[in-house]
């Protein structure tokens, strides 16, 4: 199953790639709407819901936060604290929960997984939209619009931001990358898509499609098995999911900055894949 690439001004997109500006974009589809103006003022008809996972993430919370909050959309956030045990907990009691109308925080006791916490996000959702958004600051919420005009304009039912595809991103963790190449290639390889990152947080759907997916991943296997199923979705009618990348910047942080994932994580990202692309089919 192809995945559309969608090019943006400034994007260093492979000539294998399909390549449409924001404008050629907008034109094709005949709607009005751009990455430029597509805000609460212009789009007034869809909320984004934005689930944010969070543990251990007491130095980045408040100004990650105060960066979703300022993006100019329709939305509602959704925090949910997996078991934090470094006053992220305590913070997001003392200055978050109940202080803004946008924002809703649940809890879980204790400490279950990014998937797990993502899930409990999803399933509080109520927008039209949902984007996954980590955190802490290695992604940018100001590219939303980004993520979300393919499926505004109709063209997507999920679109998947792409860190190789992009704009620029800080260069370190070369294995990281390489692990990512390979996982992803893996990935592909199972699903029939032809992703070049598999393993980004930032993932949009349609609600429906996420919701009605079968969700089972507690910890970073979540990436690996919602690609799988959403490469297998079909709607009502029978139509398979409509699934584009668009390019995204990143900025990654190191383990002393408080990344997580590591090696155990990509071999159950591994194990994951054979999994639902192979044996649960």
């Amino acid at each position: 199953m192809p995945v559309r690439r969608i090019g943006f001004p400034g994007s260093q997109c492979p000539d294998k790639y399909e390549f449409l500006s924001a404008r050629q974009l907008c034109q094709e589809s005949r709607v009005s709407w751009s990455l430029d103006n597509l805000s609460s003022s212009s789009s007034p008809d869809f909320v984004l819901s934005v689930v944010i996972p969070v543990y251990n993430e007491r130095r980045t919370l408040l100004e990650l936060l105060a960066l979703v909050r300022s993006v100019d959309l329709q939305k509602e956030i959704i925090l949910v604290d997996d078991g934090s045990r470094d006053g992220t907990t305590e913070l997001l009691r003392d200055e978050v929960e109940g202080r803004f109308p946008d924002v809703r925080v649940y809890y879980h006791e204790t400490n279950r997984g990014k998937g797990a916490a993502a899930r409990t996000a999803i399933s509080k959702a109520t927008g039209d939209y949902v984007v996954i958004q980590d955190a802490d600051l290695e992604y940018d919420p100001r590219e939303y619009p980004r993520l979300l005009a393919p499926l505004v304009q109709g063209h997507a039912d999920v679109v998947f931001g792409s860190r190789f595809l992009g704009d620029g991103h800080r260069a370190r963790f070369s294995m990281h990358r390489i692990g990512n190449a390979m996982l992803t290639s893996l990935s592909n390889a199972t699903t029939k898509l032809n992703l070049t990152d598999m393993e980004v947080c930032y993932k949009v759907f349609k609600r429906e499609v996420i919701q009605s997916l079968d969700l089972e991943c507690n910890r970073f296997d979540f990436e690996p098995e919602v690609t799988a199923k959403v490469a297998r979705w079909r709607s009502p009618e029978g139509r398979r999911c409509h699934i584009h990348e668009v390019p995204i910047s990143y900025v990654g942080r190191s383990f002393s900055d408080g990344k997580k994932i590591g090696v155990k994580d990509a071999f159950s990202a591994g194990w994951t894949i054979l999994k639902y692309g192979v044996l649960k089919k």
